[in-house]
């Protein structure tokens, strides 16, 4: 379980991250704080992958989410 949440978590830091890179470029900002997320997300997906026997492919990915979700209902 703990390596889909790593991953889970890494993807949706990578998904924010990217929408705060282009919020601070049309603002005419230096995207710090999303470089800084893009580290961190990068981190959580590569522990992920490390932590998983055999690693992710595209189609695991929905269903880490899935089961992640599930744990956090159950």
């Amino acid at each position: 379980m703990e390596p889909d949440l790593y991953l889970v978590i890494g993807l949706l830091i990578g998904a924010f991250s990217i929408v705060s890179i282009i919020g601070a470029f049309t603002d005419g900002r230096t995207p710090r704080a999303a470089a800084v997320m893009i580290l961190i997300a990068t981190g959580l997906i590569v522990l992920a992958i490390s932590g998983k026997p055999g690693g992710y492919t595209w189609a695991d990915v929905p269903h880490a989410f899935v089961r992640v979700v599930a744990k956090l209902v159950n």
